[in-house]
Protein backbone atom coordinates (compact mmCIF):
# COMPACT_ATOMS: atom_id res chain seq x y z
CA UNK A 1 0.00 0.00 0.00
CA UNK A 2 1.22 3.51 -0.75
CA UNK A 3 2.31 5.67 2.13
CA UNK A 4 0.37 8.82 2.95
CA UNK A 5 2.62 11.79 3.64
CA UNK A 6 0.73 14.37 5.69
CA UNK A 7 2.04 17.90 5.13
CA UNK A 8 1.11 20.49 7.77
CA UNK A 9 0.82 24.21 7.24
CA UNK A 10 1.75 27.34 9.16
CA UNK A 11 2.40 26.60 12.88
CA UNK A 12 2.17 22.85 12.25
CA UNK A 13 -0.76 20.57 13.04
CA UNK A 14 -0.55 19.60 16.72
CA UNK A 15 -3.34 17.67 18.46
CA UNK A 16 -6.27 17.86 18.19
CA UNK A 17 -5.80 18.82 14.52
CA UNK A 18 -7.12 16.24 12.05
CA UNK A 19 -3.66 15.81 10.53
CA UNK A 20 -2.20 14.77 13.89
CA UNK A 21 -5.15 12.41 14.45
CA UNK A 22 -4.67 10.90 10.97
CA UNK A 23 -0.95 10.29 11.50
CA UNK A 24 -1.66 8.59 14.85
CA UNK A 25 -4.50 6.37 13.61
CA UNK A 26 -3.23 5.28 10.19
CA UNK A 27 -0.19 2.96 10.19
CA UNK A 28 0.47 3.83 6.53
CA UNK A 29 0.56 7.59 7.21
CA UNK A 30 3.25 9.85 8.57
CA UNK A 31 3.41 13.53 9.40
CA UNK A 32 6.16 15.34 7.51
CA UNK A 33 8.44 17.26 9.87
CA UNK A 34 8.86 20.69 8.30
CA UNK A 35 11.53 22.99 9.74
CA UNK A 36 10.43 25.99 11.83
CA UNK A 37 6.67 25.87 11.10
CA UNK A 38 6.15 29.29 12.72
CA UNK A 39 8.55 30.98 10.31
CA UNK A 40 8.23 29.03 7.08
CA UNK A 41 10.94 29.23 4.44
CA UNK A 42 9.79 27.76 1.15
CA UNK A 43 13.15 26.34 0.11
CA UNK A 44 13.66 24.58 3.46
CA UNK A 45 10.14 23.16 3.42
CA UNK A 46 10.55 21.95 -0.17
CA UNK A 47 13.81 20.20 0.70
CA UNK A 48 12.23 18.44 3.71
CA UNK A 49 9.25 17.27 1.67
CA UNK A 50 11.43 16.18 -1.25
CA UNK A 51 13.49 13.96 1.09
CA UNK A 52 10.31 12.27 2.34
CA UNK A 53 9.03 11.71 -1.19
CA UNK A 54 12.35 10.19 -2.24
CA UNK A 55 12.25 7.88 0.78
CA UNK A 56 8.65 6.89 0.11
CA UNK A 57 8.04 6.96 -3.67
CA UNK A 58 4.50 6.73 -5.02
CA UNK A 59 3.01 8.20 -1.86
CA UNK A 60 -0.21 10.14 -1.60
CA UNK A 61 0.44 13.68 -0.35
CA UNK A 62 -2.16 15.26 1.94
CA UNK A 63 -1.54 18.92 2.67
CA UNK A 64 -3.44 21.47 4.71
CA UNK A 65 -3.29 25.25 4.29
CA UNK A 66 0.29 26.29 3.47
CA UNK A 67 1.18 22.60 3.27
CA UNK A 68 -1.29 22.27 0.38
CA UNK A 69 0.37 25.22 -1.34
CA UNK A 70 3.80 23.66 -0.79
CA UNK A 71 2.65 20.44 -2.47
CA UNK A 72 1.15 22.27 -5.44
CA UNK A 73 4.27 24.39 -5.92
CA UNK A 74 6.60 21.42 -5.68
CA UNK A 75 4.64 19.30 -8.12
CA UNK A 76 4.62 22.10 -10.70
CA UNK A 77 8.33 22.93 -10.34
CA UNK A 78 10.10 19.72 -9.32
CA UNK A 79 10.01 17.22 -12.16
CA UNK A 80 10.69 13.55 -11.67
CA UNK A 81 9.25 13.18 -8.18
CA UNK A 82 7.34 9.90 -7.95
CA UNK A 83 4.02 10.87 -6.37
CA UNK A 84 0.80 8.90 -6.76
CA UNK A 85 -1.62 11.74 -6.05
CA UNK A 86 -2.34 14.78 -3.92
CA UNK A 87 -5.12 15.94 -1.62
CA UNK A 88 -4.99 19.71 -1.11
CA UNK A 89 -7.13 20.79 1.85
CA UNK A 90 -7.99 24.48 2.38
CA UNK A 91 -4.97 26.01 0.60
CA UNK A 92 -3.86 29.36 2.00
CA UNK A 93 -3.23 32.11 -0.54
CA UNK A 94 0.21 33.65 0.17
CA UNK A 95 -0.89 36.82 -1.65
CA UNK A 96 -4.12 37.31 0.32
CA UNK A 97 -4.63 40.34 2.51
CA UNK A 98 -6.15 38.55 5.51
CA UNK A 99 -4.88 36.47 8.41
CA UNK A 100 -1.15 36.04 9.05
CA UNK A 101 -0.40 36.30 5.35
CA UNK A 102 2.76 38.33 6.03
CA UNK A 103 4.34 35.13 7.38
CA UNK A 104 3.64 33.17 4.20
CA UNK A 105 3.98 35.84 1.51
CA UNK A 106 7.50 34.68 0.62
CA UNK A 107 5.99 31.48 -0.73
CA UNK A 108 5.10 33.53 -3.80
CA UNK A 109 2.16 33.16 -6.11
CA UNK A 110 -0.04 30.13 -6.38
CA UNK A 111 0.83 27.84 -9.30
CA UNK A 112 -1.32 28.20 -12.39
CA UNK A 113 -0.53 25.15 -14.49
CA UNK A 114 -1.79 21.56 -14.24
CA UNK A 115 -0.15 19.11 -11.89
CA UNK A 116 1.22 15.96 -13.47
CA UNK A 117 -0.47 13.76 -10.85
CA UNK A 118 -4.15 13.23 -9.98
CA UNK A 119 -5.29 15.74 -7.37
CA UNK A 120 -8.29 16.77 -5.30
CA UNK A 121 -8.73 20.25 -3.85
CA UNK A 122 -10.98 20.43 -0.77
CA UNK A 123 -12.38 23.93 -0.23
CA UNK A 124 -14.69 25.77 2.14
CA UNK A 125 -17.09 28.58 1.28
CA UNK A 126 -16.06 30.71 4.28
CA UNK A 127 -12.34 30.04 4.50
CA UNK A 128 -10.58 33.23 5.68
CA UNK A 129 -7.36 32.16 3.96
CA UNK A 130 -8.81 31.72 0.47
CA UNK A 131 -12.16 32.61 -1.05
CA UNK A 132 -14.22 29.83 -2.59
CA UNK A 133 -14.08 31.57 -5.97
CA UNK A 134 -10.28 31.60 -5.78
CA UNK A 135 -10.31 27.93 -4.77
CA UNK A 136 -12.38 27.11 -7.84
CA UNK A 137 -9.91 28.92 -10.09
CA UNK A 138 -6.96 27.20 -8.43
CA UNK A 139 -8.55 23.77 -8.84
CA UNK A 140 -9.12 24.47 -12.53
CA UNK A 141 -5.56 25.76 -12.98
CA UNK A 142 -4.10 22.67 -11.30
CA UNK A 143 -6.38 20.23 -13.09
CA UNK A 144 -7.68 19.08 -9.71
CA UNK A 145 -11.17 17.93 -8.82
CA UNK A 146 -12.91 20.27 -6.39
CA UNK A 147 -14.76 19.11 -3.29
CA UNK A 148 -17.09 21.73 -1.79
CA UNK A 149 -17.17 21.37 2.01
CA UNK A 150 -19.77 24.08 2.44
CA UNK A 151 -19.23 26.50 5.31
CA UNK A 152 -16.37 24.71 7.02
CA UNK A 153 -14.04 27.60 7.84
CA UNK A 154 -10.37 26.76 7.37
CA UNK A 155 -11.06 23.05 7.94
CA UNK A 156 -8.98 23.14 11.10
CA UNK A 157 -9.43 22.87 14.87
CA UNK A 158 -10.95 26.34 15.12
CA UNK A 159 -13.72 25.31 12.73
CA UNK A 160 -14.37 22.01 14.48
CA UNK A 161 -12.06 19.60 12.63
CA UNK A 162 -10.30 17.34 15.09
CA UNK A 163 -10.74 13.75 13.89
CA UNK A 164 -11.85 13.90 10.25
CA UNK A 165 -12.62 10.46 8.78
CA UNK A 166 -13.83 12.16 5.61
CA UNK A 167 -10.24 13.05 4.76
CA UNK A 168 -9.30 9.38 4.74
CA UNK A 169 -12.29 8.61 2.53
CA UNK A 170 -11.10 11.20 -0.01
CA UNK A 171 -7.58 9.71 0.09
CA UNK A 172 -8.94 6.17 -0.32
CA UNK A 173 -11.04 7.15 -3.34
CA UNK A 174 -8.03 8.79 -4.93
CA UNK A 175 -5.89 5.70 -4.31
CA UNK A 176 -8.58 3.42 -5.71
CA UNK A 177 -9.02 5.46 -8.86
CA UNK A 178 -5.30 5.81 -9.51
CA UNK A 179 -4.86 2.05 -9.11
CA UNK A 180 -7.36 1.13 -11.84
CA UNK A 181 -7.08 3.20 -15.03
CA UNK A 182 -10.11 2.90 -17.25
CA UNK A 183 -10.12 0.85 -20.43
CA UNK A 184 -10.85 4.02 -22.37
CA UNK A 185 -7.69 5.68 -21.06
CA UNK A 186 -5.60 2.68 -22.03
CA UNK A 187 -7.11 2.73 -25.50
CA UNK A 188 -6.34 6.43 -25.80
CA UNK A 189 -2.79 5.85 -24.62
CA UNK A 190 -2.98 8.28 -21.71
CA UNK A 191 -0.37 7.94 -19.00
CA UNK A 192 -1.19 7.35 -15.33
CA UNK A 193 -0.10 10.92 -14.59
CA UNK A 194 -3.03 12.20 -16.65
CA UNK A 195 -5.62 10.47 -14.49
CA UNK A 196 -7.90 12.50 -12.25
CA UNK A 197 -10.29 11.20 -9.61
CA UNK A 198 -14.01 11.75 -9.91
CA UNK A 199 -15.79 14.15 -7.60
Amino acid sequence: MSKTLIVPGLDGSPAPHWQDWWARTDPEAMLVDLPDPRRPVREAWEAALAVMILRHPNSILVGHSLGAVLIAQMLTHWTGLRVRGAVLVAPADPQASTGDCHRIRRFGRLPDRPLDVPAVLVASRNDPWMSFDRSQILAEDLGADLIDMGHAGHINVASGFGPWPGGKVIRDRLMDQTARPSILRRLLGQTPAARRPGA
